[in-house]
């Protein structure tokens, strides 16, 4: 269901915490219509689209920072990378009942075929890979058991 002419494309944008969740996630929608294979793959472009809210949420929320989002197609998965400059990393749990946070990263780690944090001098970025369908998926999950 790919069309193999597009072999490599990416995207990035930096969306202030004033600009908001909505706006990172009407570009992304935008900039997916570019790959042949959303036409096809509904769910998965609403995963995307989906991930790229909770990560730019967390990105202004617990960070306090702007995030960069960055969109890569490399043919085999649609990498979505969210950079923050909050100090520290994440730590992946298991929301309670009655908590208003910390499903952000259990929400990624449910859509994305892969996730991981990687950490860096100025803050730290999330990427997570979307296979489209009919491509080898699922990774092992970084939440605790």
């Amino acid at each position: 269901m790919t069309d193999s002419s597009i072999r490599a494309v990416g995207w990035a944008q930096s969306f202030p915490i004033t600009r908001g969740v909505r706006a990172g996630r009407q570009w992304a929608r935008d900039h997916l219509d570019a790959l042949p294979w959303t036409a096809g793959a509904p769910e998965t472009v609403d995963a995307v689209l989906l991930t790229v809210s909770e990560l730019i949420t967390n990105a202004h929320v617990h960070a306090h920072s702007n995030a960069q989002l960055v969109l890569t197609w490399d043919s085999r998965c649609l990498h979505v990378s969210v950079h923050d400059s909050g100090p520290g990393l994440p730590s992946p749990r298991r929301p309670d009942t009655v908590s208003p946070h910390g499903r952000g990263l259990a929400i990624v780690d449910a859509l994305a075929d892969s996730w991981d944090i990687h950490p860096q001098t100025d803050g730290k970025t999330i990427t997570a890979c979307f296979t489209p369908p009919g491509r080898p998926a699922r990774h092992p999950s970084h939440l605790p058991g």
